[in-house]
Parts: structure tokens; sequence; C-alpha cells
């Protein structure tokens, strides 16, 4: 798993699924063209937040993070370096995580990953310090359920267009 190669320790780790059948084609075009306005609830908390929320903005294009492995049709892997317990997320834009070693933040990294019958996406965090970690885990009390409803929806979302692709309007949103 290329999620593995770019952060193989980790602090916090949660994965997320559904099942879906659909040709592998589809559901890898469906991750790279699924857009903001088609997750109502990722977008409604990325605006909360203060993050960049057009709902033309595809989901992969995540402020702070960049792609990070690729193996078409099975994993894609984003990760960022940044402090998210900020109000804006403190990210240090183009910080790798496989590298990054400065006291005071959280690597972090997400995939998503298609086998032919599960779609999931498992998010990775690693604090390079204790006290880092300790305000991690403060934010994640909070956060933590909110991650999991984002995940929940990007999934719902790519499933509904790599299902029914026709059904995607040209502005993103599925009926």
């Amino acid at each position: 798993m290329l999620l593995s190669e770019v952060l193989p320790a980790f602090d916090v780790r949660k994965r997320r699924t559904i099942e879906l059948e659909a040709p592998s084609e589809r559901v890898w075009r469906a991750i790279q063209e699924t857009t903001l306005g088609e997750l109502r609830v990722a977008r409604t908390l990325f605006r909360l937040r203060g993050l960049p929320s057009s709902p033309d903005r595809g989901i992969l294009e995540l402020e702070g993070f960049q792609r990070l492995g690729d193996d078409p049709g099975r994993e894609l892997v984003l990760g960022g370096v940044g402090k998210p317990w900020s109000l804006r997320g403190g990210l240090v834009r183009g910080a790798d995580p496989r590298t990054f070693r400065e006291p005071g933040y959280a690597l972090m990294a997400l995939n998503i990953a298609y086998d032919g019958a599960t779609l999931a996406t498992e998010t990775r965090v690693l604090c390079t310090d204790s006290r880092s970690r300790g305000l991690f885990r403060l934010y994640w009390l909070v956060v933590g359920r909110f991650s999991r409803l984002v995940r929940d929806d990007w999934l719902r979302a790519i499933a509904r267009r790599a299902v029914a692709p026709e059904a995607a309007r040209t502005d993103g949103r599925i009926p």
C-alpha cells in the first residue's frame, strides 16, 4: 500500500469504507472528478473552518496537500504538514510528510483506494513531538467525528459518480 510508504508510523489512523461494484476505470475517473459541490457536508464544514470551498473545486485539490503517490486504478495518496489545531491549519506549503521533521507539526497523509469491491480512504497523522501530539489529541476530540463525516461524504460522492457518471451535471453536482 502506497500510504504505508508515505507514513508508515502514525499516532492516529482512521479508515472508512463502502462497498462498490463499478469498473475500476470509472471509479478512478470519479475520484479525479469529484468536486466540493458534490459534498454538502464537507463543503459546509470547510466553509465553517475558513477553508476554500468553491463548489467547482476538486476534492483532490485540498489546500496545502500534495499528491505523494499514485497507482492508477488502485490507490492515490495525498499528504501535507501543518498545525491542524490552529484556526487555518498552519499548513507548510510544499512540505513533504515523508521527510519533514521540524518539531511542533503534524505529518498528515490520506489515501483513496479501490480493490474492485471496496472503496476506502485511510487518514494517518504523525506528530513530530509530544507537545504537538497533545495539541492534536485535543483537536481530534472535537474534530474527529466531523472528519469521519467528510470522509463518508467523499466516498458516497465518488460512488454516485462511478455508478451513474451520466447523471453528473456540468456544475459537478449529482441530482
